[in-house]
């Protein structure tokens, strides 16, 4: 079988991936973020590599500072390029990267896929706009994936609000009526390996499920599943006091549609949120 090397892979869902396709057969290598201060190291890594995944970056949910702006884009922009620089230098032919990017590339205006699109001129899209073209450098076969908000029992934003819900204190977020598009981590998964065995598929993909949800809807749904009640709001101003600008990841959402993934014939297992939770839930018996 092939060797997958994984940039990002102590996160989430580098972990999930990680662990995904060493059960299917795969030799993973983890590169590290010391890896990228050595280039021989990093370049010995990519020399035994057929397939690359590039998930490294800063977590966007702290507060951004003009310093911390600039750590998360350098976290995953010039990360990008030194990573394409190692696969373009390889004396190995590799095959794939599938490079990581996100719906906040999108403004909020309307409802869109990957033909339709318009993108914002915020800070976040313009990161996720500068990831993409840097990732595109490389000289193979690259996948930009957009992910939707990746729900999953290990980790990221499902793990943290389950805590919260399963004590009754869940909340909506300012108003509730953002849009909210989500991917299951099974659903993510799948398309990492559907892009390997599709020689088709090049360029920018939306990973996210077909039916979009709204927060107010996504805490709803948590909140009857668990059997708890839905009596907060947290407020905007309480958001921009603790994370600053950073708070339009959680104030604002994006409406999209995975229509170039569907259009492949990649099929979603979790296509709205109520099945998305139940399934959540289930995996997590202690609540």
């Amino acid at each position: 079988m092939k060797t997958i090397a994984i940039t990002g892979a102590s996160g989430f869902i580098g972990k999930e991936l990680s662990k995904f396709f060493s059960t299917s057969g795969f030799t993973i290598i983890q590169i590290h973020k010391n890896d990228f201060t050595n280039t021989t190291v990093l370049q010995e890594k990519i020399d035994k590599s057929d397939i690359v995944f590039n998930l490294a970056g800063a977590s966007i949910l702290k507060r951004w500072s003009s310093e911390y702006k600039e750590e998360i884009y350098k976290s995953r922009v010039d990360t990008t390029h030194l990573l394409t620089q190692a696969i373009n230098q390889s004396k190995k032919n590799i095959e794939l990267l599938i490079s990581a990017s996100a719906l906040g590339i999108y403004d909020n205006k309307k409802h869109y896929n990957e033909d339709n699109a318009s993108y914002s001129n915020d800070f976040l899209s313009t990161l996720c706009q500068e990831w993409e073209k840097t990732a595109l450098k490389a000289k193979c076969r690259v996948v930009n994936f957009r992910f939707g908000i990746v729900l999953g029992k290990n980790g990221g934003m499902f793990k943290k609000m389950l805590s919260v819900f399963s004590l009754g204190l869940g909340a909506k977020v300012s108003t509730g009526t953002q849009a909210l598009s989500f991917v299951h981590i099974d659903d993510l998964k799948n398309a990492f390996y559907f892009a390997i065995e599709n020689a088709s598929l090049h360029h920018a993909y939306n990973l996210c499920a077909s039916i979009p949800t709204t927060n107010d809807n996504f805490s709803k749904v948590l909140a009857k599943e668990l059997k708890k009640p839905l009596l907060f709001t947290l407020p905007e101003f309480v958001l921009e006091s603790v994370f600053g600008e950073g708070a339009k990841v959680l104030s604002d959402g994006q409406s999209i549609y995975p229509k170039r993934l569907e259009e492949a014939g990649f099929t979603f297992e979790f296509t709205c949120i109520e099945d998305a939770i139940k399934n959540l839930c289930l995996k997590n018996k202690k609540y």
